[in-house]
């Protein structure tokens, strides 16, 4: 397989801080990736350590096969996408996106060019000719990305470059940055802490914690099948349901409280007989029902709903502890109902209390 990106034993230490810890990543040829997790897990440092404007402490980055540990910036081949424009505003948009290729002694011929296909692709050619104050968040961070464009790289880095923008913006961004890179095909890594623009725009998602890839892969595998306990509550919106409990019968039923929960059908196999194990569910996994049904539901008291348009999601309470669920917004009960929850459990994950890894 040919890589377009390779970090090998990536370690990055501020002091007596070690902020990144032995990571590895290989990026194939087009990929996007995106580096999703909480603020100081270490996501943005990785891409600026890609970038080359962080020395690494120890380990290797390779850019198209070529060893870029210690190169310069300039020498690394990639284009970046910071969270501020910093667009010069003394400058008309073609001039921002002139600047450094005249630095670079561009051909005055090529600059227009290639100005002209970023202003095209980007659909800022009404903007050419204006200055920054003069144009909209949205059509700022355009600016910045065919700032990028231009360089005519082979990757991008993109850090947090839509969460100055309000939610409408966001969504119709995000959108045209999955259409560049459609277009384009083009290798990119895309920071960022929201979960939203992870799932729709990624290829694989790196989950990072304390400067550590807890997981890396497809979006939907990372969605139903989190390796542990952290990926898990951290993907998905509402977060998934934990219910604490125990696996029993050698591992063919789950229990909380007094109730057990048959696991024929539960995607990890038959799990071991755990003392005490995690049940994770989706809310929108789950149904309500008026009966019960022996190995199949958990009883359970309504205590409120939240109307979200299309459907509610009803806050329940089992055994002391709180489950959400998502049902249509006419079918909704009523609080202080008592009602029973189906479980599907092809769909459920199951993790060990001790070690929070999915079994």
């Amino acid at each position: 397989m040919t890589y377009s990106i390779q970090v090998k034993d990536l370690k990055l230490d501020f002091g007596s801080v070690s902020v990144l810890k032995q990571l590895n990543l290989d990026v194939s040829e087009g990929e996007f990736i995106v580096l999703l997790g909480p603020s100081g897990c270490g996501k943005s440092t990785l891409l600026n350590c890609l970038a080359g404007l962080l020395d690494i402490t120890d380990g290797q980055i390779f850019i198209k096969n070529k060893n870029v540990t210690w190169a310069e910036p300039s020498d690394r081949g990639i284009g970046m996408v910071f969270q501020s424009y910093a667009l010069y505003p003394q400058m008309t948009v073609r001039g921002n996106l002139s600047f450094g290729l005249k630095n670079a002694r561009v051909p005055k011929d090529e600059i227009d060019r290639r100005i002209a296909r970023a202003s095209e692709i980007l659909q800022i050619q009404p903007l050419l000719d204006r200055k920054p104050a003069a144009l909209s968040g949205g059509q700022r961070q355009r600016v910045a990305i065919g700032r990028a464009l231009v360089r005519d790289v082979d990757v991008f880095l993109f850090d947090e470059p839509l969460s100055n923008l309000d939610a409408k913006l966001r969504a119709e961004l995000r959108v045209e940055i999955k259409r560049l890179h459609e277009r384009l095909k083009n290798t990119m890594i895309y920071v960022t802490h929201d979960q939203i623009e992870a799932l729709t725009l990624a290829d694989r998602i790196a989950i990072m914690r304390g400067g550590i890839i807890q997981q890396l892969a497809a979006p939907q595998e990372i969605y139903n099948r989190p390796v542990n306990l952290f990926v898990a509550g951290f993907i998905g919106s509402p977060a998934m349901n934990f219910l604490k409990g125990a696996t029993v019968e050698g591992g063919r039923a789950f229990q909380v409280g007094a109730t057990k929960v048959a696991l024929a059908g539960y995607d990890g196999g038959q799990p071991m007989e755990r003392a005490q194990a995690i049940l994770g569910l989706r809310p929108e996994h789950l149904t309500l029902q008026d009966h019960a049904e022996p190995g199949h539901t958990i009883p359970a008291l309504v205590e409120l709903d939240e109307p979200m348009g299309a459907d509610s999601l009803v806050w329940l309470e089992v055994e002391g502890q709180q489950v959400s669920v998502r049902v249509p917004f006419e079918r909704r009960p009523m609080a202080g109902a008592h009602v029973h929850l189906k479980v599907d459990i092809a769909k459920a994950s199951i993790f060990d209390a001790t070690s929070e890894l999915r079994v």
